[in-house]
């Protein structure tokens, strides 16, 4: 089966009456040649809901080719979990998520599509608070209500979004690799806006319309489920806060290492190449070879021992290890000659701020390249 080009989740519960208007409307959003994947997630709605949508699809898959999957759950697990289970059986990787009551107008999806498909963005959110967004049909209590709910997610978990709670919204599927989701709750875009780091985020003004079919899924059971995220949210996020704490410690302390085994090498050098040249007949360029490589020997023993804490010194891989610190400590030292000159020549530095440039430029180089292919570290651990 080929992968679909855009891939809707529409969690349902009890939406019989609107379940096949919104699918018509849906599919009347695109061209007909489109490859446009509905997926359904049913809580075992006992008005049928989940068969009417079959039967929709059984009556349109012969002359479109926009397919309808059903996902039929046994219990009614929470609006969250169906949008996660839905993305789980997903094939397209630019995502929609929407309610199937109409306050989500289906003639906005194209716009949030269109936002990630010409990458302006990651996430597209539909947006009632930006200028142009509006809400109709609903009761001064529930305004005040969504937006003390806005406040609270943007001030406790720094959402920069200016509707959060929407859930209405468009995203690539990839941004979601490696993440865990704890699905509580009814609003699965603010757990995604907190877990992403570094996406990009575009608001799509839209008129929320008060649904007019079925009854509204608000109850007191989903404010405390709120509340309980956003707690959930908020810890999260301090965690991450320390792990990131942890790692930039760890990163200089191994970085700190690395510059103090780099200036006992060139003491190492310095002592090698004045005994080779005064004590023996060698001439002094090759006493200053030998006291380099001499310094390149000890500085990756140290750094394997004591930097980078590896201690598995089969002789296999420390060679291949040894190689590849040498030839990066050659090219450290080519960038350095490379700076210094330019710096020297070009711009009319003095030599002694030069060298000392060029020795952190070369230095910094030296470890993050080391870090990461000889002794096979990610860069920022």
């Amino acid at each position: 089966m080929n992968n679909a080009e855009i891939s809707i989740i529409l969690p349902t519960y009890n939406e019989s009456k609107n379940i096949r208007g919104i699918l018509d409307h849906i599919k009347k959003s695109f061209p007909s040649n489109l490859k446009l994947e509905t997926i359904i997630v049913d809580d075992n709605s006992p008005d049928n809901t989940a068969k009417i949508a079959e039967d929709y699809f059984h009556s349109i898959k012969e002359k479109s080719s926009h397919t309808i999957n059903v996902i039929k759950r046994k219990a009614k697990n929470g609006l969250s979990s169906a949008i996660l289970n839905g993305i789980q059986e997903s094939s397209a990787n630019t995502i929609v998520v929407m309610d199937s009551d109409f306050s989500h107008p289906p003639n906005i999806i194209p716009k949030l599509v269109d936002a990630i498909k010409q990458t302006r963005c990651d996430i597209a959110i539909a947006s009632r608070y930006v200028n142009g967004g509006s809400i109709q049909g609903w009761p001064i209590k529930r305004k005040i209500m969504s937006k003390v709910a806005t406040l609270i997610a943007k001030k406790g978990l720094g959402i920069k979004s200016h509707d959060p709670m929407s859930g209405f919204f468009a995203f690539k599927k990839n941004i979601l690799d490696g993440l865990k989701f704890d699905a509580l709750g009814y609003k699965m875009l603010l757990e995604i806006l907190v877990k992403t780091k570094g996406v990009k985020i575009e608001e799509v003004p839209y008129t929320f319309v008060d649904r007019e079919l079925g009854s509204s899924k608000l109850d007191s059971s989903t404010i405390f489920d709120y509340f309980k995220s956003v707690w959930k949210l908020y810890k999260y996020g301090k965690t991450v806060e320390k792990d990131e704490k942890r790692t930039s410690v760890k990163f200089l302390s191994k970085a700190a290492r690395f510059f103090t085994v780099g200036a006992s090498g060139l003491a190492i050098n310095y002592l090698a190449s004045m005994i080779f040249a005064l004590n023996s007949d060698m001439w002094y360029l090759h006493a200053t070879t030998f006291g380099i490589i001499l310094s390149i020997s000890t500085n990756f023993l140290l750094n394997k021992y004591w930097t980078f804490e590896d201690r598995d010194f089969s002789a296999k891989r420390t060679i291949v290890q040894y190689g590849k610190f040498a030839a990066f400590s050659s090219i450290g030292a080519l960038v350095q000659l490379g700076i210094v000159y330019n710096l020297v020549d070009q711009w009319n530095v003095s030599y002694p701020i030069s060298l000392v440039l060029a020795v952190g430029v070369a230095a910094f180089g030296n470890f993050l390249l080391n870090k990461r292919w000889t002794f096979k570290e990610k860069v920022w651990s």
